[in-house]
């Protein structure tokens, strides 16, 4: 990949990255908030607009597990915020707004089944949405670390005592966002490492690619058996 450093912008060769233009900020740790989640919820008014009936949206994706095994598949029972708590936060007009993020049970449960006849390491539990990459998930490999590994250790252990089972970036917004619309969501995410052991991925890339399959395979089973395929 090729960087060409200029004034006021820093530009990438990589067509990959460029279609992700926060992709430095995320991988930095800052804040994701420059990112509008909710554009990513367009299709809701298309939706609307289609008269569509019995939606349900699901979010898959990656994670760093709190006290399971690299590859399980964790069907988020809550997302809880940085404060622990199961609210999406946002600053509107210069107020904090706080909004309930919750997700359907039903669908849990039934992704969860599925999961179990699949025979994938499923496994349900509270998802963190940190607010960065670094230290808002206590990693001691970031630019900033004003914490200790003990502190890290006893924070990871508050989190799992707390029933929460993986940390990801993006659940409480896309929690807020269903629970608002009416729309009936979960989210699946498989865990790349399990958070007590360290701060850095050690898969080998088959083991990579085929925990990254985990959650397709669930939720596309899911949707078969819904669609009686």
């Amino acid at each position: 990949m090729a960087l060409t450093p200029c004034p006021s912008t820093l530009h990438s060769a990589n067509s990959a990255l460029n279609l992700n233009q926060d992709d430095f900020l995320y991988h930095f740790g800052l804040s994701k908030t420059s990112v509008d989640l909710e554009k990513l919820f367009g299709d809701v008014k298309l939706i609307h607009y289609a008269k569509a009936t019995d939606v349900t949206f699901i979010r898959l994706g990656t994670s760093g597990g709190v006290g399971v095994n690299p590859g399980s598949v964790v069907v988020t029972s809550a997302p809880v915020n940085g404060e622990l708590k199961e609210e999406h936060v946002q600053f509107i007009a210069g107020k904090k707004v706080s909004r309930e993020a919750r997700l359907d049970k039903r669908l849990q449960q039934d992704l969860i089944a599925m999961g179990e006849e699949l025979s994938l390491p499923v496994v349900s539990g509270k998802t963190l949405c940190a607010d960065d990459f670094y230290e808002g998930q206590m990693r001691l490999d970031g630019y900033f670390c004003d914490y200790s590994s003990t502190d890290k250790f006893a924070f990871l252990r508050e989190l799992h005592d707390k029933g929460v089972r993986n940390i990801e970036m993006e659940s409480t917004c896309f929690s807020s966002f269903t629970c608002r619309a009416g729309i009936p969501a979960a989210i699946v995410c498989v865990t790349l490492l399990n958070r007590m052991d360290g701060d850095q991925v050690t898969l080998t890339k088959e083991d990579y690619l085929e925990f990254e399959t985990r959650p397709y395979k669930l939720v596309t089973a899911f949707i078969r058996q819904q669609l009686s395929l």
